[in-house]
Formats: C-alpha cells, structure tokens, sequence
C-alpha cells in the first residue's frame, strides 16, 4: 500500500499542492483586516465571462456627479495564486476609489493558478476589457447594463492593478498598445501599477537584503511564480517574460507605444527595487512613466488600509494621473 499524498507547496494555507498533484483550495480565509465601508459608494456583481464563470464587481459613488463618469478597471493581486474581489481589502479598497475620485470601478476576478496557470489571468484580463467595449456598444442600441447606459465615460478608461493586478496592468499596456485602438469606443488613458509583481533570477539588493514583510517574503514571492507558470527544461520561471520584462528572452519594449503609466511602490517593499528598476527602463526608452515611492511603506499599504493617511496620499497621485491624461 502506497503512502499518503503529502504536501508540497503550501500557499499560506489556501492553496496546497499534494505529492499526488491534487490541488486544495479553501475558502475559509483567516483574513486581518474587515470591510470598510462608509456608505459612500454602492455596488453589484455581473458575470463577465460565461465559459470560464468569471465575474466582476461593479462600484459607483452612491451621490453621481454631474458630469459623466471615467471608468478605473481594478485588478486584484496574490500572486496569481489567491485573492478575490470578495475579499474585504479588496472590497473596501473599490468602495474607496469609487467614491474618491467620482469613478465607476470595473473589479473582475480572474482564473488562478495552479489550476489554471499563466497566461490565463492575462487572457481573463484582456477578456474583461473587451466586456465593457461590449457594454459600450450595446449602450449605444440602448442595451447593456443598466449602471453602463448613461453616465458613463467610456472614452476615459484607466487600468489599475496592485501586485500581480500590476502586473497584469504591465501586461494590457504591451498588447493594447496607445490609444487601445481594438477596444473602440473604449479609450484606455493610462495604467496605474500599485507594485507591480515582477520576478527575475538575478536578485536585487531589496529582494536579497530586505527584512521581510508583514505579509511577503522572498520564499512567497518565488512559490507564486513556481506555481503561476509552466516550468521550462531549465526549470527557471523567474526568466519567463511573463514574470520578467526584460528577461533573455522577453520581447523588446523599446518600439512598443505605451499610454501614460504611473508606478506606485513602498519604500520597505521586498521588490522596491525591481520595481524601481522597471520604471527607469522604461523611461530610458523614451515611455512616459512616472514613479512615485512611498517612504517606509510595505506591499499593500494602499489596498489593506485605503481610509489611512498615506492612502489619501495615494488617491491624490491617481486622481492628478488622471486628470493629466483626460485632456
């Protein structure tokens, strides 16, 4: 009689990959933080994609303003392994920028890994985009949801993503390209990257030195990427051009014409430097990018507490990116 499946990657205890290739993935989440909620914005669920039974979550300022609404695509992050937009940082993190900068937020899920390794987050995001130029020309025959019909500014789109979300949101920028022409009438205006998920073999000072988080750590980090993405020969996943941009064999960035990009990372995040890193690249490249760091910050400070002081710092950043490239 064999011996029984044991564990073999355990991801904070929940998702647990066994010796026997089975997966567990549990719902009862022991979570830090609750909802907060001050009743400032309203929301509702709509499912996005029938075939994969994907949803989204929708949230507008419960008093509209006058003029209409841009709309702000959120991705969540985990690491390609976890996260939800049910869960509560996520939730109040929408609620807060719905309300804050007079938004109407587009929060979808998208598959995870291992079960569905990358790309299929990618192509649950790119997917999710092309629902709401679906919704946009639906609108125009007077279909579509209702929340979608009128008072909405489809042609001001931005996408923001925290941590693997911004990592996703890196991605849409290189396959939409400028003006997001496959999208019309739909016009993404820029990409916010709230610490983008990067990976990469050669490790930087941060990721080598820096004490560990609160809630990451460099052995976290390398267990997303093993099992977000299919292992080559070699074995090296942190090299993928899914992980790493300017990996041997990632494509070349330099003649891809990206809109606006903001990055927003923490002064004491384990991958500050990566990140940094990546904006000065781009911005060498001629990109326009612009990096903002939060000193003393740690990953997630903006989505685990978005009522704090430094998170209205945060707000004021996105809300003048915004406005910048409304014009």
């Amino acid at each position: 009689m064999g011996s029984l499946a044991h564990v073999v990657e355990d991801c904070l205890g929940i998702v647990k990959v066994f010796s026997d290739g089975s997966i567990s993935r549990t719902d009862d989440v022991k979570f830090p933080m609750k909802v907060e909620d001050d009743g400032t914005a309203v929301w509702k669920d709509c499912l996005y994609d029938i075939h994969n039974n994907l949803h989204l979550r929708l949230y507008k300022p419960r008093a509209a303003p006058a003029a209409a609404l841009p709309v702000l695509y959120y991705f969540h992050g985990g690491g390609f392994c976890i996260g939800s937009r049910t869960w509560p940082n996520c939730h109040s993190c929408c609620l807060r920028l719905a309300s804050a900068l007079k938004v109407l937020v587009v929060a979808p899920d998208y598959r995870l890994a291992p079960e569905h390794r990358l790309p299929a987050a990618i192509e649950d995001a790119h997917t999710s985009l092309k629902w709401l130029q679906q919704q946009a020309l639906l609108t125009d025959g007077g279909g579509g949801d209702e929340w979608l019909r009128e008072g909405i500014d489809f042609g001001r789109v931005f996408v923001v993503g925290d941590s693997s979300g911004g990592n996703l949101a890196h991605h849409m920028a290189v396959e939409l390209r400028r003006g997001s022409p496959e999208l019309a009438p739909v016009r993404v205006r820029g990409y916010v990257l709230m610490a983008p998920f990067f990976g990469g073999i050669v490790r930087t000072k941060s990721e080598a030195e820096g004490p560990p988080e609160q809630y990451l750590n460099l052995e976290i980090l390398d267990r997303f990427w093993r099992l977000s993405i299919e292992s080559s020969p070699s074995g090296e996943v942190l090299d993928h051009p899914f992980a790493n941009p300017f990996g041997p064999s990632s494509p070349s960035l330099d003649s891809i014409k990206f809109d606006p990009i903001l990055v927003l990372v923490g002064g004491s995040e384990v991958m500050k430097d990566r990140i940094e890193d990546y904006s000065k690249r781009l911005k060498e490249m001629g990109k326009e990018i612009d990096y903002v760091e939060f000193q003393g910050e740690q990953h997630g400070f903006f989505v685990n507490q978005p009522f704090s002081h430094v998170a209205h710092k945060v707000l004021e950043k996105i809300n003048h990116f915004m406005t910048k490239n409304s014009l």
